[in-house]
């Protein structure tokens, strides 16, 4: 049984990319395997041509990541997609297809510090570079950075850490006018909150690892292709296949089974997060939350406009009393696991100044709402009661916001 065409999101999570095996099995077994045999001279032959389907090597093509890949691609409206080992080669992968020596990328600032440092850094290395936009849904300061050389504009559509929302199909507009591409990371929406093609997006990327998969056990990355730009697809999965970052079939088969329950993850990830985000507000340890789901935040009109169904589950809390604060909470709480990492199903807590952000200099830090008492929280899909138990006791003792 295969998904209907039309079908529901949740009926497409659980159906979407099942083609039915031999043996009869009703889920997508794990091929654990290099190579695929071959029947025939000829059959060899046309399957490396790309005259026949079917598979001849899992560096290219393996029957497991495939059905993942027929998932993504449903779920998300594109016309492919290209699983990875992690979101970092995704992302790696989509930029290499789309750009070349002399070219240039516009990004919003509030992007997932590895990603910047892949632009600056490491593709500078190789001449290409990119130009930071504070407000990519202002179109004059958009406008102002794209030169004849801009061949992608980058944005995360819930940012990570600061989830301040873009306007997507502005920038799509404006992109496009200039001749770019739009790639949109959505690890943190999925596509159960937002579908990003819909709003113009040519290419979108996710770190399965995170909500995808929603157990935390295994890493992976994906590639969308909307289907807007001609041989995207085909030469992404050549250059992956020739970089070697690939999914491994055991990784695959864990994201398939993580995604069958996507929906439900999500909208009590949301649920969560929004409470957690009041509650926090309301306390006179905190000096201010940054969630796009609250009423006034400054990114909550986009919110609302482009993920109705929920804001995601990621937010920033800045404490009055500094890093002597983050840092007494970080190592009171009990039930927020202390880690680098997003989505899981768990409560996960940072101190971004410290850990992820380590290298950032402070005035960029503050332009980025990341101070000495901000944390980031990953809220889980935990009883709310005890989330909040656990976040007040490691507030309100041993330290106060009179100690500092």
């Amino acid at each position: 049984m295969t998904a209907p065409t039309q079908a529901g999101f949740s009926t497409a999570q659980v159906h979407g990319g099942f083609t039915q095996e031999s043996a009869g099995a009703r889920i997508t077994p794990i091929y654990l395997t290099n190579g695929f045999l071959f029947d025939s001279f000829e059959e060899a032959r046309d399957r490396f041509s790309g005259d026949a389907d079917g598979f001849f090597y899992s560096r290219y093509g393996n029957p497991t990541v495939a059905a993942v890949e027929r998932k993504l691609a449903g779920l998300e409206g594109g016309v492919d997609a290209l699983a990875v080992a992690s979101g970092q080669a995704a992302l790696s992968i989509a930029f290499l297809t789309l750009l070349s020596a002399g070219d240039h990328v516009v990004s919003a600032s509030s992007i997932y510090e590895g990603t910047r440092g892949l632009l600056t850094d490491d593709f500078s290395r190789f001449g290409i570079d990119a130009t930071f936009v504070a407000d990519p849904s202002d179109p004059a300061a958009l406008r102002a950075a794209l030169t004849d050389r801009t061949r992608v504009v980058f944005v995360e559509s819930i940012p990570n850490p600061r989830n301040d929302v873009p306007d997507f199909a502005l920038m799509a507009e404006i992109a496009h006018e200039a001749g770019a591409a739009l790639l949109v990371d959505n690890t943190l929406a999925t596509p159960y909150l937002l579908r990003p093609i819909e709003h113009g997006a040519d290419v979108v990327v996710h770190s399965t690892s995170k909500y995808l998969s929603g157990h935390g056990s295994s890493l992976g990355g994906v590639v969308i292709d909307a289907g807007t730009l001609p041989e995207f697809g085909q030469r992404a999965r050549e250059l992956a296949g020739r970089l070697g970052p690939t999914l491994s079939a055991f990784n695959a088969f864990l994201l398939a089974q993580g995604m069958e329950t996507l929906s439900l993850r999500m909208r009590e990830h949301s649920h969560n997060a929004l409470a957690v985000a009041a509650w926090l507000r309301d306390r006179p340890e905190v000096a201010s939350v940054h969630y796009c789901g609250l009423e006034g935040d400054a990114g909550y009109d986009l919110a609302q406009r482009y993920l109705p169904r929920g804001q995601g589950a990621v937010l920033l809390v800045t404490l009055h009393g500094g890093l002597e604060a983050a840092r007494s909470v970080v190592n009171r709480v009990q039930l927020f696991s202390h880690m680098t990492h997003l989505g899981d199903v768990r409560s996960l807590i940072m101190h971004p100044a410290s850990t992820t952000h380590t290298h950032v200099e402070p005035a960029d830090l503050a332009a980025r709402g990341i101070g000495p008492g901000t944390l980031r929280l990953s809220v889980g899909i935990e009883d709310i009661g005890d989330l909040t138990a656990d976040l007040d006791q490691a507030l309100t003792a041993p330290y106060s916001i009179h100690s500092s």
